[in-house]
């Protein structure tokens, strides 16, 4: 027996059960009238298997009870299976879209805007490309590297909400075969980029790349995600998503060179998504790869905070002074709310 809010699902087993008992029959003794295994009625009596046309037919000769009686029976509890299944189901994902920022998503254009909550459900079924959103704990759908500052159960329904857009945006972009080589070897005149503005940068690093078989995203930010960026491995390519959040150009760099390590280290496509220690290795290899430890041991070590040093010091590395102030920063070398002018804005079109 199946239940749900709405309907209750009870096999024709249910009614052969009664006639047995009306009789004073024993499943043995029908077993052997049946010709059919004590096992297989005791399945079809609590309705673990079809009654099938042929048993139909054989409880017509048994009981006299007409086999379309119990066709009708078996079709009747296979259709209320279904019904109660799909409302569980729906019950279910409605509790996980409390947990989506559906509007938002529906703002951005990403999902069709509702008040419905069955609608929204379909609608995020289809959007997600899953039966029921409690697949989306699946190893095997989310497999996601990415950086982000919080993670919570809420977060995560997010991440996988803005990786979706992502993923689903990046099919429209031509990329040549996944090129990890080819994707290390680029990357120092991609770190020269940071000098650049995002007009000029942007086109140039999705050609870089897409050379490589990555296809880079930028998507607004989601709220409650707390994310920066994600990557993971979508059929023949692998896909970049950045957030535009926060703006400042060191994080921008920060990011998309940590997902870009994440690819280079191997992170990408592992299931059950990344470790904290594929994260740090992340960070620690993207903010050597935007100023090289020595380099940067060596600016550490003559203490020259000024402006000038800064911006001396960014000049002969090739980057842009707002990724070393950023740095600088985040070490404690100097606080917060110092050489913050340094540090460009970034506006870019998503």
């Amino acid at each position: 027996m199946v239940r749900s809010r709405s309907y209750i699902a009870t096999p024709p087993g249910a009614t052969v059960k009664e006639q047995l008992n009306d009789r004073g029959m024993s499943q043995k003794e029908f077993a052997a009238r049946m010709d059919m295994s004590e096992k297989h009625i005791s399945k079809l009596i609590h309705g673990d298997v079809q009654l099938t046309p042929e048993t139909a037919v054989r409880l017509e000769m048994v009981l006299g009870v007409p086999a379309k009686f119990w066709n009708h029976l078996e079709a009747i509890y296979r259709e209320k299976i279904v019904k109660a299944e799909e409302e569980n189901a729906m019950d279910a994902d409605a509790e996980l879209v409390k947990q989506i920022p559906y509007s938002e998503m529906a703002n951005y254009g990403w999902v069709p805007k509702t008040g419905e909550m069955k609608e929204k459900v379909v609608n995020l079924r289809k959007y997600f490309e899953v039966v029921a959103l409690s697949l989306l704990g699946d190893e095997q759908i989310t497999r996601i590297a990415c950086r982000r500052l919080a993670i919570t159960e809420k977060s995560d329904l997010a991440l996988m909400a803005w990786a979706q857009e992502a993923r689903i945006q990046a099919r429209d972009i031509q990329t040549a075969p996944i090129n990890i080589k080819g994707l290390t070897s680029a990357m120092p005149e991609i770190r020269k980029m940071t000098v650049l503005t995002p007009e000029e940068f942007c086109p140039r690093i999705k050609n870089e790349l897409a050379d490589c078989g990555i296809a880079l995203v930028f998507l607004p930010h989601l709220k409650g995600s707390f994310l920066q960026g994600a990557s993971f491995l979508d059929g023949n390519k692998i896909v970049v998503g950045l957030t535009t959040r926060g703006k400042d150009a060191d994080k921008f760099w920060f990011s998309l060179f940590h997902e870009l390590a994440h690819v280079i280290l191997g992170h990408v496509g592992r299931p059950g998504g990344t470790s904290e220690e594929d994260e740090t290795a992340a960070n620690q290899w993207s903010g050597d790869m935007l100023i090289p430890s020595e380099e940067f041991e060596r600016f550490r070590t003559a203490r020259d905070y000024s402006e000038r040093g800064v911006l001396q010091f960014a000049k002969a590395q090739e980057i842009a002074p707002g990724i070393l102030v950023g740095r600088m920063q985040t070490e404690g070398m100097i606080p917060y709310s110092m050489l913050n002018h340094l540090k460009e804005k970034y506006e870019i079109a998503v």
